[in-house]
């Protein structure tokens, strides 16, 4: 429910775009292997990955670096969509949640453009400063294909 009088309402709209436009950093640097931005985007938070809980900027771009691969183009050679945000915030007491789909293809020689895995991501964000930030990501996976060439470790049949 939005609130009713024009400023709280701007407010409220501005929190959603400012989540909004974080939420979507991330598949863009992600999929351009810029892992050290990643990690900068999520340098307040605690990305929780099934079976991994990794907090501070260091140790999540060495999470990204070591269990990522990267092909010839320096790239996962990845296309992360996501969908259906869901914002929920308030402007004043700053502290806001969301929660979003998210499908990620993959292609290489080889290695026909497919769907890889789909799930969603569950995020909560505090207002440091005057800046929106991720101070939580869950990574929760749903539908799991085959992600040999992007998770180091991995196997075709998804057994991480």
């Amino acid at each position: 429910m939005y609130p009713q009088n024009e400023k709280d309402l701007v407010s409220v709209l501005q929190v959603e775009r400012d989540i909004t436009c974080l939420i979507n950093s991330y598949p863009y640097l992600l999929d351009s292997g810029k892992f050290s931005e990643v990690a900068g985007l999520l340098r307040h938070a605690t990305l929780e990955v099934p079976g991994h809980q990794i907090t501070g900027r260091n140790e999540i771009e060495r999470f990204l670096s070591s269990g990522i691969q990267l092909h010839q183009d320096g790239t996962p050679r990845t296309w992360h969509a996501v969908s259906n945000i869901l914002v929920e915030g308030n402007p004043f007491s700053g502290e806001a949640s969301a929660t979003s789909y998210f499908t990620v293809h993959q292609e290489l020689p080889g290695f026909h453009l497919q769907p890889i895995c789909t799930g969603h991501y569950k995020d909560r964000f505090a207002l440091i400063g005057d800046e929106w930030q991720f101070v939580h990501r869950a990574v929760v996976p749903h539908l799991i294909g085959d992600i040999r060439f992007h998770v180091s470790g991995a196997n075709a049949e998804a057994n991480l």
